[in-house]
């Protein structure tokens, strides 16, 4: 791998020149095409980097296929009532929400169903600092039954939203297939089957919206495990598909990051199903299809996931510097820092004063 390709200034002075002697290509600012210039440049140094991991140099690809554009400082202008000019021409908008801050770029994407999306970015905005006197911490395991189970002893079921359309997707996919190749109602297919997997992703991403909402008013501090979704995509396929438990935790980092809320992931390697909430004790082997089993040093009854989301809940304490979670069992009244009630899932936190000035908890990745 000789790591050899056409440089990003060489092909923008090059795109410069035919822009000039193509009038087609001077519908769009001239930073919407150095734009595409940097993203090439971009996925080859990727492609360079990371080739070993199954990452692809980058292809062709058709304009009907292209499906986004960025202009920066220039080539576009903000009018009032909702209007939007870009070029020449004039285009009308609705925004959900207000655009704060000065904007540094603007990008126009198009969906397969030819629908327009307009995404804009702006330089930082100032956020309120979240203040906790009294807050809760919990622990969730993921798994292919049950969708997060908390340290609380709650279950959370995914509605598996793939699998209740995956019918309806089949029927679509099939005359979408049989449909002569160029016509018109080939095309009427291909936006019928489109639009059945639009719903399935419309609708999987407002419950995990509204789930992610749920979990950061009801706690402050969110601890999960590092997974290797990606094998786990290997094992299971379509099942850790549908659940898209990385979408979620995006998602919920997001909700988190805008509330001020703490989200805390432990090491991957920590046994936490194997290893005893009650006394600590790790078993060397335990089969994925045991989902209790009884702890051979206390002879407690332990639930698989259960016990697992109380692991992940201490153990992402102790790495917030919350104290010991293990030494908190059944009790309703150890509401201090140093143990908090696990059961009831709540701790007190309290403002640490040093030398006059105050400072928060550490809140560095679990490695």
């Amino acid at each position: 791998m000789w790591a050899k390709h056409l440089n990003c200034a060489k092909l923008q002075a090059h795109i410069a020149k035919l822009r000039k002697r193509n009038p087609f290509w001077q519908l769009v600012g001239s930073q919407a095409v150095q734009d595409i210039c940097q993203r090439i440049e971009k996925a080859y140094q990727l492609f360079f980097k990371h080739h070993q991991k199954g990452v692809r140099a980058p292809g062709f690809k058709k304009v009907k296929k292209y499906k986004s554009f960025t202009l920066k400082q220039a080539g576009y202008k903000f009018l009032g009532g909702n209007r939007l000019k870009i070029g020449q021409k004039v285009y009308q908008y609705w925004k959900s929400r207000e655009i704060e801050g000065t904007v540094k770029t603007l990008t126009i994407k198009r969906t397969r169903l030819g629908e327009l999306f307009m995404v804009v970015v702006v330089d930082s905005v100032s956020e309120s600092e979240s203040k906790f006197e009294t807050s809760r911490i919990a622990g969730f395991d993921f798994g292919l039954k049950t969708f997060l189970t908390v340290s609380d002893a709650a279950k959370i079921e995914s509605p598996q939203f793939l699998k209740q359309s995956l019918n309806a997707i089949q029927k679509a996919s099939r005359q979408h297939s049989h449909k002569q190749k160029g016509s018109a109602n080939r095309e009427r297919a291909r936006k019928h089957l489109v639009r059945q997997h639009e719903d399935v992703v419309n609708r999987r991403s407002d419950w995990f919206w509204k789930l992610a909402h749920k979990l950061t008013d009801k706690f402050d501090v969110l601890c999960f495990e590092t997974l290797n979704l990606k094998g786990m995509q290997r094992l299971w396929g379509r099942k850790i598909l549908d659940l898209a438990f990385g979408e979620f935790l995006q998602i919920l980092g997001w909700v988190a990051t805008k509330k001020g809320k703490q989200i805390i992931f432990i090491d991957r390697w920590y046994p936490s199903s194997k290893t005893c909430f009650h006394c600590s004790h790790v078993l060397e082997k335990l089969d994925l299809s045991v989902r209790e089993w009884r702890c051979p040093s206390c002879q407690l009854l332990n639930g698989r996931d259960e016990n697992a989301a109380k692991n992940i809940c201490a153990v992402g304490a102790s790495t917030a510097k919350l104290g010991d979670v293990r030494r908190a069992r059944a009790c309703n009244c150890c509401l201090t820092l140093e143990s908090p009630c696990l059961m009831a899932g709540e701790y007190v936190k309290k403002v640490i004063t040093k030398g006059g000035s105050k400072f928060g908890w550490d809140l560095t990745r679990s490695t």
